[in-house]
């Protein structure tokens, strides 16, 4: 570019270079609401399934049990939508349960969402390869490898960044979300067998099918909402203004997922839908509506790709919570590292190997991790509900009646249900969410207190005595005399009020002991030399040893080390320097310089060519 440019037209106009990484409504749609998508394709299944042991009467109850679903879906969107405005720096449930309910339920919040988290994403890549391997019978051996290569697909993807992952995943949502209306649509159109009408008959006797049932139902049914919270726990991920963004993109899941589930589930009734062995409820409610054709397996197609998918939700929530528990001194500090394109590289890392851990345990079966499905998220709704409810006693804005009251309606619906899903789905797995909360909540509690242990010790908070130089020793261990040995020389020199080369050698290596000293002789670097002999060939006891007996209180250690050309040659090395380090950290107090000597240069270089050296 020319220096006499003129500049943009509207500079004002162009997004900051680190908005373009972040998410649009659209794009937090389909990069974090996957999760509550693909729920259509089990939710009603897992109504369905529960009611008809009570036959005709109990499925009648199908649309009952989805609006009351759609009752607490609007409560939970409606609580998210003020729990973003609340907490715009993500977190979610634990970010309102640590704030209004004490650290412990933040704690408790955070291990909940962590396991909903991980179990998605081992969820919904074995419902996707179980709807694929359904299809194609051949790959059925293959499963645990078909596994771990749409998890691998999806995490390489979320590495590139998330709004990245979001353009990626904008077709395929819309795409299933338009499938799933147009059934929808086409079911309502058509006419109604009369088998219908009998189960809407048996629907009223209510002593029939039993309180229980109903409630084993509803609990089973609100799988359909775990990934309501994935939005608010990623506010940070969203474009400016990321609060009305993140809103926006709440409110419109909230609707999606009702409209459809109460659309499938009015069509259940409609086509008297019960469980079939080989064919899903969704399946049996598309072939109704849509019949056979290209449109049926456009919508098959489209549920096995978005079941495979629905776990970038996790990779977008996951990360964001890691690095808020991070923040707060609960997970190591790693977890709070962002890359390029807004990556949290650990926390996609973490999500990826504990997913892959469980299909492979469970190898790669859907119906062994469903059972632990969405005991864990429960946790975390209660928690989310009761801390607004204590915001709004607190804070009392403008009509924090009825908020309190809706949100307070909201905790005793979430807490039922997890009540009820945990004592359904323990003997089937359930205990070992139950058993896995405490013990993460233990884990981040011992990992706090170690952070507060070392803040301790740095005087961390409070401001320190002003720096004074201190007379420092330098110790250079060396073997020849060389270019090695008199760079080291030279950076010791520069560092310290006194510098010692320390030679170590075997007693017996009586010839190259008398070489070295010649040569060191007739160098003359005027640098104190001292002569270490151990019998064992050890590098490491005679320099500490060494160490424990000099004057100075300072010490610095500084270590020469070849950085060779090519990363092959490293197997040519002798790790000298590497034994000595890992041995001064852990038995000494000095601190360790490594010096790196860069090999590559021309062999013309003069003395201060253009190598370079690092001393880290």
């Amino acid at each position: 570019m020319s220096a006499v440019a003129s500049p943009p037209a509207a500079p004002a106009a162009q997004e900051p270079a680190g908005e373009r990484h972040r998410l649009t409504v659209t794009g937090g749609l389909a990069a974090l609401s996957l999760d509550a998508m693909a729920s259509v394709a089990y939710g009603p299944e897992a109504i369905v399934v529960v009611l008809a042991l009570a036959g005709g009467a109990g499925l009648g109850f199908t649309l009952p049990v989805t609006l009351g679903i759609a009752l607490l879906l609007a409560v939970l969107t409606l609580s998210y939508r003020q729990v973003i405005a609340a907490f715009p720096q993500g977190g979610g449930a634990y970010g309102v349960a640590k704030t209004h309910l004490g650290s412990q339920a933040g704690l408790v919040a955070g291990a909940s969402l962590i396991v909903d988290y991980v179990l998605n994403v081992a969820v919904s890549v074995a419902a996707g390869v179980a709807a694929l391997t359904s299809a194609f019978p051949g790959l059925v051996p293959y499963t645990v490898w078909l596994c771990l290569a749409v998890l691998a697909l999806v995490t390489a993807i979320n590495l590139r960044g998330i709004a990245h992952s979001a353009r990626a995943f904008i077709a395929p949502t819309v795409v299933f979300v338009g499938a799933i209306l147009l059934v929808i649509v086409a079911g309502l159109l058509r006419g109604a067998p009369a088998t219908a009408v009998e189960h809407a008959a048996q629907a009223r006797n209510l002593e029939t099918v039993g309180v229980l049932l109903l409630l084993r139902a509803f609990a089973n049914g609100c799988a359909s909402l775990t990934g309501v919270e994935a939005i608010a726990n990623a506010v940070p991920a969203f474009r400016t203004p990321r609060v009305r963004r993140a809103q926006n993109a709440e409110v419109a899941l909230g609707a999606l997922l009702a409209v459809m589930l109460i659309g499938i589930a009015v069509l259940i009734g409609k086509f008297a839908i019960a469980p079939v062995d080989g064919m899903t409820v969704l399946a049996q409610v598309s072939r109704a509506s849509v019949g056979d054709g290209p449109l049926f397996y456009l919508v098959q197609f489209a549920t096995v790709v978005l079941l495979a998918l629905a776990a970038n939700t996790s990779f977008g929530g996951l990360p964001v919570l890691a690095r808020l528990l991070a923040q707060d001194n609960n997970l190591p500090h790693l977890f709070a590292v962002r890359a390029d394109r807004n990556v949290h590289r650990y926390g996609i890392a973490f999500l990826a190997v504990a997913s892959a851990a469980l299909l492979v345990a469970a190898h790669g079966e859907m119906n062994l991790l469903v059972p632990l499905f969405a005991v864990g998220v429960f946790v975390g709704f209660t928690l989310s509900q009761a801390g607004m409810v204590r915001h709004w006693i607190t804070d009392r804005p403008a009509g924090w009646r009825w908020r309190t009251a809706l949100n307070g309606f909201g905790a005793l619906l979430t807490a039922v249900a997890a009540v009820v899903v945990a004592i359904s789905k323990f003997t089937e797995g359930g205990w070992l969410v139950v058993v896995a909360l405490p013990l993460i909540v233990l884990l981040m509690r011992r990992i706090n207190r170690s952070y507060a242990l070392i803040g301790k010790r740095l005087e961390l908070g409070r401001t320190p005595a002003p720096p004074r130089p201190r007379r420092s020793l330098v110790v250079v261990p060396v073997q020849q005399v060389n270019r090695l040995t008199r760079d080291a020389l030279s950076a010791a020199l520069s560092l310290g009020d006194r510098v010692v080369a320390v030679n170590i050698s075997h007693p017996e290596n009586e010839e190259g002991s008398r070489r070295f000293g010649e040569g060191w002789g007739r160098w003359a670097p005027d640098v104190e030399l001292v002569r270490l002999f151990d019998a064992h060939w050890r590098l490491d006891e005679p320099l500490v040893d060494y160490l424990g007996s000099v004057p100075e209180a300072h010490v610095f250690v500084l270590i020469a080390e070849v950085e060779p050309e090519h990363v092959w040659q490293r197997l040519l090395q002798n790790q000298r320097g590497a034994i000595l380090a890992r041995a001064l950290r852990r038995r000494t107090d000095v601190v360790v310089c490594r010096m790196r000597f860069r090999i590559g240069g021309p062999a013309e270089e003069p003395e201060v060519g253009r190598r370079e050296k690092k001393v880290r």
